[in-house]
């Protein structure tokens, strides 16, 4: 049987350096073919970018000038960075939190593995550590600063592209300057997204929040504690057919319901079907399943019979080697 074999980079720089740099010249070559996807001139100029990043997340511009720096300081890596008006993409994902007992979040990131970054980065950039899987080299998939903030995007199911930045580095954005849920929730509601993605957020003290968001309507924000593909109604029934978004949202809300589910076994599910999604020479399958504990300030990141985790004190660096089927 073939077999797709990647390498995930465990890494840890508290601010900007060589080993963020080695990271771009790693995955450079991909993303900038991925950035051309629709031709240079789909792209929004550089002025363009950084006044949308100056406008939204003005916070974040040291951090991206020192980026743009360590990657050479070219147009386009200048223009990738800003995560304006990006090429647009979809995943799978499946997310959820545990309420009961100690608190937790866990979620399935589902996409091809030929496309996944790979990197887990481990940084203090604007003063607080974050922990978190990283996307186009700064973005944020899913994550938790030392506060106990987690936070973890899913593609929300619809094909409208509008003006608006990349939801990794909203992402970013939160995990660097918010503390608790309903901070971020204002983040989502102010930034805008140029694609629909449901985001599931907890904090330290408990409080959780699914929030919707689309550039073409309002933001929602709900206390469901779980999201798969779809916001609600079905906007894409190709999309959510091919995924099984409904019936994952279905089997997720059945298992938080039920009072004699454990937390063990509530975890184990997310690595078994139909959540835990094998595919992948059909193009895509779960490439990890991360959990985040914000009381314990620790995560893990999981696959079938094999599980490692961190904390904001014990931070190792490593490199895994993962095969997927």
């Amino acid at each position: 049987m073939e077999y797709t074999e990647l390498k995930l980079l465990c890494v840890s720089e508290l601010t900007p350096g060589e080993k963020w740099r080695g990271l771009f010249q790693r995955s450079w070559s991909a993303y900038h073919q991925w950035f051309l996807t629709e031709g240079d001139h789909a792209r929004p100029r550089f002025l363009t970018c950084e006044s949308a990043l100056r406008t939204y997340m003005p916070e974040l511009m040291p951090t991206f000038q020192r980026l743009v720096e360590l990657a050479g300081g070219s147009d386009q890596a200048a223009r990738f960075l800003s995560l304006y008006r990006p090429t647009p993409y979809m995943t799978g994902c499946s997310q959820a939190v545990w309420k009961r007992d100690q608190p937790f979040l866990i979620r399935n990131y589902d996409y091809p593995a030929k496309l996944w970054e790979a990197t887990l980065l481990h940084t203090a950039w604007n003063g607080r550590k974050v922990i978190a899987m990283s996307d186009c080299l700064w973005g944020v998939l899913d994550g938790m600063n030392e506060y106990g903030l987690t936070v973890s995007l899913a593609f929300g199911g619809r094909k409208i592209v509008g003006d608006g930045f990349g939801i990794p580095l909203i992402l970013r954005y939160i995990l660097e300057f918010c503390d608790t849920t309903a901070q971020a929730t204002e983040v989502l509601r102010r930034v805008p997204s140029h694609m629909s993605y449901n985001v599931t957020i907890l904090d330290k003290a408990g409080a959780h929040a699914t929030v919707f968001v689309s550039p073409d309507r309002e933001t929602v924000v709900s206390r469901q504690r779980h999201a798969t593909n779809h916001q609600g109604s079905i906007d894409w029934p190709e999309h959510a057919i091919a995924t099984a978004s409904v019936d994952r949202a279905y089997y997720v809300s059945v298992r938080l319901d039920d009072e004699r589910e454990t937390r063990e076994r509530f975890v184990a599910r997310f690595l078994e079907p139909p959540l835990y999604q094998r595919k992948h020479q059909l193009g895509w399958g779960t490439l990890y399943t991360a959990m985040y504990d914000p009381t314990a300030l620790s995560m893990s990141v999981r696959w079938p019979q094999y599980v490692e985790s961190w904390d904001f004190q014990r931070f190792e660096e490593k490199t895994l080697s993962i095969q997927f089927w």
